[in-house]
């Protein structure tokens, strides 16, 4: 039923451990590395500090600010907006410095084949992508 003449998919034949040994990809992983664990440790501290202050503070979270609103209930409300400020922030700084490299990356293997320095296999380099 045409199954026999499948064209193959470029990504099927690229050798992913070459395109992973070359120094664009190296520099995409570093790049990003060097933005998600920093921001998740500082994440993981500040959300481990609410909970230690709520278990073993209560006296300080249960400070009156305004009304009925504690500073329980403010600290507890920006853990939503941490989250959702570091979920904006890197997809600016993916958009910015990490999606150029990997779309250099993406275009050499389903457009060439790439050789351990990071050049296609017809001569024309890519490892030069976006810093």
């Amino acid at each position: 039923m045409g199954n026999d003449a499948r064209t193959q998919d470029a990504a099927a034949s690229a050798d992913f451990e070459e395109v992973q040994a070359t120094q664009q990809f190296q520099d995409l992983r570093k790049r990003h590395r060097s933005f998600v664990f920093p921001m998740a440790i500082a994440f993981l501290l500040w959300y481990f500090a609410y909970v230690i202050l709520a278990a073993y503070a209560v006296d300080f979270m249960s400070t009156k600010v305004w009304g009925n609103i504690n500073v329980g209930i403010i600290m507890g409300l920006l853990q939503f907006v941490t989250t959702f400020a570091i979920t904006g922030w890197y997809v600016s700084y993916s958009n910015r410095r990490l999606d150029p490299i990997a779309a250099d990356i993406r275009h050499g293997i389903e457009g060439h084949e790439y050789d351990k320095s990071g050049s296609s296999a017809s001569g024309n380099s890519v490892s030069g992508g976006a810093k």
